[in-house]
């Protein structure tokens, strides 16, 4: 499994490149000082995780995933306690607080090769990236709004809602906006799983609670969060015929 640190302190990336020479099956190609850096190794190196650490001069950790398309496996390495709640708000895979104790290394390894929290083949990341590959329902977005963020499997957001240039995406109680827009997404989403209703909205098929006729032969669809969706008269009938209604 190929891997990249990235921390701002030398020191830091010099001991956890030494920790790391007990995990033979962990390689690393390389690191990077800071997020700038950081991103371009990445591109380079496509590696299959990071070790990344949150608070660094100019960009935080968090920035640096907000930058990139499609981000590997990340095990976030910080001094600051204060990050923790937000390193598990993300659901990376693991959270070492520095000093690095070699136990918890190896539970963090432990966990990477045991899969866990590691559902998605991949992270698209709902930033400026360039990458224009399809997105399966298996993948993960991952969401930054101001101080908050998190990753999300596809298959749990009902609903893309657009506003000016963003979009606001619906999952659980959060209702998050990224710098996206729709035609942007629709691109990318597989159209078995996710339908365009009207110019605002996209909705997840799998995630229709119900459906009723509405104005003009338009529908309303009803989403499993409650929200009620218009599906406009010409949406309408590319619906009924994937749906075969």
């Amino acid at each position: 499994m190929r891997a990249i640190i990235i921390d701002d302190e030398r020191l830091a990336r010099a001991e956890l490149r030494k920790l790391l020479l007990e995990f033979p099956e962990i390689e690393v190609v390389d690191e990077a000082g800071n997020v700038d850096e950081g991103i371009a190794k990445i591109d380079t190196h496509s590696p299959d995780l990071i070790f990344l650490d949150i608070q660094m001069p100019g960009k935080t950790g968090f920035d640096l995933l907000a930058e990139l398309d499609k981000a590997p496996q990340v095990i976030f390495t910080t001094a600051y306690d204060e990050y923790a709640l937000k390193a598990f708000e993300v659901n990376a895979l693991d959270y070492l607080q520095k000093p690095i104790e070699p136990k918890r290394l190896a539970d963090a390894i432990h966990k990477l090769k045991n899969g866990e929290n590691s559902s998605a083949p991949s992270t698209y990341v709902t930033g400026e990236g360039t990458n224009q590959s399809p997105l399966s329902e298996d993948d993960q977005v991952f969401v930054k709004d101001g101080d908050r963020c998190w990753f999300v499997k596809l298959s749990e957001i009902r609903l893309f809602e657009s506003v000016g240039n963003y979009a606001k995406v619906f999952f659980g109680s959060n209702k998050p906006l990224i710098l996206k827009s729709l035609n942007a997404l629709e691109e990318r989403l597989d159209e078995k799983v996710f339908f365009r209703a009207n110019r605002k909205h996209i909705v997840n098929l799998r995630l229709i609670e119900k459906i009723e006729p509405y104005f003009n032969g338009g529908l309303l669809l009803e989403l499993k969060g409650g929200e009620k969706i218009e599906v406009s008269r010409r949406q309408t009938v590319k619906f009924k015929e994937m749906m075969s209604l």
